[in-house]
């Protein structure tokens, strides 16, 4: 039996507090809203109580943030695409920020795991003065369990509508793409980070950004290989590969820390769920 699990967030700015509406279908749940940065960023964690999707499961998160909202939004742990029987299963995650809205999407990572039928969805869509800070990791296969992806495949399609699109067909059969140097090299962990602003960023702040970001990737152990760019006078990103999922993820935790305050001038709130 499969599950079709529905989240719609609404963040909404009332008397200068962000609030939550939220409504779900299946499951899938939100934690309380905490405020541990003062009442005008509403910090979040989504609950997925299966832990997992199986052949058929689909995962529909639809958030939509009002002006002048800021939200924050983790997971407490990874998703986790299991091996299917032949159907496959899908995450999808719509983000809406209307003018001036402020969004951080920071979930930790999906594992593809052998044999899996995965397809991994995200579409982002930013008004005039709206700043997306979100990133989306896949870890292939459990290097570290003895499961290593050698059967099955993950489909990636990661959207801003005129500004990015990444879409990748990760088949486990497919070793020129897995480990020659032109496709992934060996590597079993991806990831994408990226700052995208409703309106093109200044010169002098897309300038002063990337060299905040490649100060932090010039203090970086080789095992992870990652570079930044603005491809777009509206967009940074951040993309980098590694053998395994933890250190890309601390990379990515420690960019944050530094494009926050760099961004935005705000202090960096680590979500206490990161800490569990």
């Amino acid at each position: 039996m499969s599950w079709h699990a529905q989240l719609n967030l609404d963040y909404r700015l009332e008397a200068q507090r962000t609030v939550l509406r939220h409504e779900h279908n299946g499951p899938l749940r939100i934690f309380k809203s905490l405020y541990p940065e003062g009442e005008a960023i509403c910090h979040n964690v989504i609950i997925h109580p299966p832990g997992g999707l199986v052949g058929g499961d689909v995962l529909d998160v639809q958030v939509h943030v009002d002006s002048g909202a800021h939200g924050l939004i983790s997971t407490p742990g990874a998703t986790r695409f299991y091996a299917s029987d032949g159907l496959p299963t899908t995450q999808q995650v719509n983000l809406v920020l209307d003018a001036g809205a402020r969004l951080e999407w920071l979930p930790l990572e999906a594992i593809a795991y052998p044999g899996c039928q995965a397809h991994n969805r995200l579409s982002a869509t930013l008004a005039e003065g709206a700043e997306l800070l979100a990133w989306d990791v896949t870890a292939l296969g459990l290097p570290m369990a003895g499961q290593a992806f050698d059967h099955g495949c993950f489909n990636q399609r990661l959207e801003l509508p005129g500004l990015w699109l990444e879409q990748a067909r990760i088949d486990a059969a497919d070793t020129r793409l897995l480990e020659s140097p032109l496709g992934l090299g060996g590597q079993r962990c991806i990831g994408t980070l990226w700052l995208a602003c409703g309106t093109a960023l200044t010169r002098d702040r897309r300038e002063h950004l990337l060299e905040v970001v490649r100060g932090v990737l010039d203090a970086e152990p080789q095992s992870t290989q990652a570079g930044a760019t603005c491809p777009h006078p509206q967009l940074l990103v951040l993309r980098a590969v590694a053998p395994l999922v933890e250190p890309l993820m601390a990379l990515f935790q420690r960019v944050w820390t530094e494009l926050r305050p760099a961004a935005w001038g705000l202090g960096a709130a680590t979500p206490r769920i990161w800490r569990v």
